[in-house]
């Protein structure tokens, strides 16, 4: 009998998200850089348990596809992409909630 392989869930961050990210972090740091840790902490909790809750979040409200849904955190929406036949999901972006 051999061995099963794992599957391997990929969760890959686009330049935009990045850059998105990055402008909310700042100043959170200026303002208070230990509840910027927290937020940035809990946020990477979050991504990395997309694989494991992908059924809770609904499509998203920016795009007709239903492959493309929205994380709610704090005051903001992370858009991702769920690839199924690949295994991978693809975070597009963080805007703030409207």
């Amino acid at each position: 009998m051999g061995k099963r392989e794992r599957e391997v869930m990929e969760i890959i961050c686009s330049e935009l998200y990045e850059k998105q990210l990055k402008e909310i972090l700042e100043p959170l740091i200026k303002e208070d850089i230990s509840f910027a840790k927290k937020f940035k902490m809990y946020l990477d909790t979050i991504i990395i348990n997309i694989p494991t809750k992908v059924n809770k979040y609904k499509k998203s409200i920016y795009f007709d596809d239903e492959n493309i849904k929205d994380l709610e955190y704090e005051n903001y929406k992370v858009v991702f992409c769920v690839e199924n036949g690949n295994n991978r999901f693809i975070i597009l972006g963080i805007v703030k909630n409207t």
